[in-house]
């Protein structure tokens, strides 16, 4: 059985840095493509950051695109998400993501991804 654990939210202000991380288990097999999401309070959830299994293709939504970076750890079946110079609209639950299927580039839509962690909210002051 595949699981997602999230952990690394919290409260930060402005300005201020994150680290997400997501601990994979239950499978033996590489996954295609991970990613972050993340859902506000009213609005839908977007994928924000999206590697592909060789842990060097990414994709960034523009809002994040140059203050957030994902990368993964293979070894420890492990992704994460570096996020700098947060801003209060960063504020949502993240949540991660995994697909068995997909090539590069990798699916931004939530629709395209087979397992999900329970996600970790992340609150962002001004």
């Amino acid at each position: 059985q595949v699981q997602l654990v999230e952990s690394g939210g919290g409260s930060v202000q402005a300005g201020g840095s994150l680290r997400l991380s997501c601990a994979a288990s239950g499978y033996s097999y590489a996954m295609n493509c991970m990613g972050w999401f993340r859902q506000a309070p009213g609005k839908e959830r977007e994928g924000i950051a999206i590697i592909y299994k060789d842990g060097r293709s990414t994709r960034y939504v523009a809002s994040v695109n140059g203050r957030f970076t994902i990368s993964q750890d293979n070894a420890k079946n492990s992704v994460y998400l570096q996020m700098n110079n947060l801003k209060p609209e960063d504020t949502a639950m993240y949540y991660c993501a995994a697909s068995l299927s997909g090539a590069w580039p990798c699916a931004v839509q939530s629709y395209a991804y087979n397992y999900w962690g329970q996600g970790t909210q992340v609150t962002v002051s001004s």
